[in-house]
């Protein structure tokens, strides 16, 4: 069987009005172990047990495993929203794969540090690189877009980006058992459609 092309990746970096979001280097590793070694930051990534980061040479086995999310599928992406005006890094946003499914279902999520969060940086980024993904076509057929759907989810209290993905204009499908993650989680999606006419204009480019 002749294997199919795959899909080009996304064009990077993506520009916002206040942010860069590039992919990370090693240079970015002390300020990934600042975050990630936060109880108040990682409770809310994933299931339990949370294990805080504890070196610099974790934090870039870290971002080695962020920058290769592509090869999973090149629709992926994991990104640092750099501060244009400070140059400091105020968290991640990322599109990765949904675990435990096949074929690949797609999620968009973000995290910051504590000292860049009440600042509408989570809301900025996330939304230029849903914008990016909905304009960006497949390089296998130039008419289709690469990307058409992608879910949202986090725990049930996790109001903070519950209000972040209603601020995106995603649409709320209220707390339901998460197909991926264990329990219920808070569940939220958009397709190109929905996005581009929620934003009453085309995509960025």
């Amino acid at each position: 069987m002749t294997e199919l092309p795959r899909p080009s990746s996304l064009p990077l970096p993506i520009q916002t009005e206040r942010l860069v979001l590039r992919p990370y280097g090693h240079r970015d590793a002390p300020r990934v172990l600042d975050i990630h070694r936060r109880l108040d930051v990682i409770r809310w990534l994933g299931d339990p047990p949370y294990t805080p980061m504890a070196s610099l040479v974790e934090a870039a086995a870290w971002i080695d495993d962020l920058n290769r999310l592509h090869e999973a599928d090149p629709r992926c992406v994991g990104l640092a929203a750099e501060v244009r005006e400070s140059g400091v890094v105020a968290g991640t946003v990322m599109i990765a794969p949904c675990p435990r499914s096949e074929p690949l279902d797609l999620q968009v999520g973000w995290h910051l540090h504590p000292d860049s969060t009440g600042r509408g940086y989570a809301t900025e980024g996330a939304r230029g690189l849903i914008d990016a993904a909905y304009a960006h076509l497949d390089g296998t057929a130039p008419d289709r877009p690469l990307l058409d759907l992608v879910w949202c989810g986090m725990f049930p209290d996790n109001k903070g980006s519950a209000a972040i993905a209603r601020r995106l204009g995603l649409e709320d499908l209220g707390v339901r058992d998460d197909p991926w993650y264990d329990g219920d989680s808070q569940l939220f999606q958009t397709t190109r459609d929905h996005w581009t006419g929620a934003r009453r204009e085309r995509p960025v480019r």
